[in-house]
């Protein structure tokens, strides 16, 4: 595992999610520090990482775990491995919380940079629950795919968040990102509405009853289905 960890530091690009932080494994983003962690500990096993690289999620948020958090490298790695499998699309829905629990008992309150971490990989449950591939910003909008939406959940789209873009023949979903006095939203904010924003288009057929410490750091709590067939 000394040479995955190893492959990780020198393959560090960056942070998808936040700030550039190349070449350091502590401020790589989540998203791709999932990718990162599954090509690693699938060459180490010599298997195949399950359900980590299908979506693409992409935020301009700041979300990864600080050195002076958990000071040793292994054990981020750790944190990262645990909030990966806790959003994979076959995780219970609190898992994520147990993580969290687990991060404040071991190394007390964490910065926002964490609860930015655990706030994106409840969104990534979310996206992969609704059976989607991206959930990228793009400039001013947030783009989501790949998406079959009913005439009903069009409508609603519409309705619900003006100016929206959806095109059937690619399954793309564009929405633009709101601002406030001409500011885009904070990070935390950001990712609650794109969590409404799954929610609001890819509901449950039921559902169901909220985990406790779901709704904790302000994190969405809708649960997502796959995606609603259109009609023919």
């Amino acid at each position: 595992m000394q040479v995955a960890l190893k492959d990780l530091e020198i393959r560090g690009a960056g942070n998808l999610l936040g700030g550039e932080q190349a070449g350091h494994i502590a401020g790589v983003g989540f998203d791709l520090y999932l990718r990162m962690i599954g090509e690693a500990v699938s060459a180490f096993r010599g298997d195949v990482a399950e359900g980590q690289t299908e979506l693409r999620l992409e935020l301009p948020v700041d979300a990864h775990i600080p050195e002076d958090y958990v000071d040793s490298e292994r054990l981020r790695l750790e944190a990262y491995q645990k909030l990966s499998a806790a959003s994979s699309p076959t995780a219970a829905r609190d898992q994520t919380d147990l993580v969290l629990d687990e991060l404040t008992d071991r190394y007390g309150e964490p910065p926002q940079p964490v609860q930015n971490l655990i706030l994106v990989s409840r969104l990534r449950w979310l996206s992969q629950q609704a059976g989607l591939s991206e959930v990228v910003a793009m400039g001013s909008n947030l783009r989501v795919a790949s998406a079959d939406l009913a005439d009903s959940m069009q409508v609603r789209l519409k309705r619900m968040y003006p100016g929206s873009r959806y095109t059937i023949a690619t399954g793309a979903i564009m929405v633009p990102m709101p601002r406030i006095n001409d500011e885009p939203l904070g990070d935390a904010a950001l990712i609650a509405w794109a969590g409404s924003l799954l929610g609001a288009i890819f509901p449950r057929p039921v559902e169901e009853p909220a985990a406790p410490g779901a709704a904790a750091q302000g994190a969405p709590t809708t649960t997502q289905n796959p995606n609603p067939r259109r009609k023919s």
